[in-house]
Parts: C-alpha cells; structure tokens; sequence
C-alpha cells in the first residue's frame, strides 16, 4: 500500500484595496461615535430623544464604561 501525495499549490492571500475597505471604516467608525454618544451622553440637556427611555436602557452600560449618571 503505497500512498502518492502531492503538494498543493501555494496560496497568497489577495491584498484588499483601501478604497474598499475605507467606507467600511469610515461607517464603523460613525456608527461607534452613535453608540458612545447614546452610551455616554443621551441624558438630561444634551439629550436628543424626550423622556428616560434611552437613560434606562443603557443605564447598567454606563456604569460599565465608567460614565457617572446619579
């Protein structure tokens, strides 16, 4: 029983240009300066949704990421 193998060809990884990858980076980074501001400041006078809602449901995330709300 003899086995034959072969070598696979090697394989180079295809580089991504960075015009392609830009917009993703530009949208991910819009979209964590949402999240951060909703985090850390949708409260009170800068708050742009009336009511507590936002407050409330981010509340436990605030204290996590060290913004003070109390």
């Amino acid at each position: 029983m003899s086995q034959i193998t072969t070598a696979a060809p090697a394989t180079r990884p295809v580089p991504i240009p960075i015009r392609e990858i830009l917009p993703w980076l530009v949208f991910g980074g819009l979209l964590s300066l949402l999240l951060i501001y909703f985090v850390g400041a949708e409260e009170g006078a800068t708050s742009l949704i009336p009511g507590h809602f936002i407050h409330e449901f981010v509340h436990d995330g605030r204290h996590l990421m060290g913004f003070p709300c109390h």
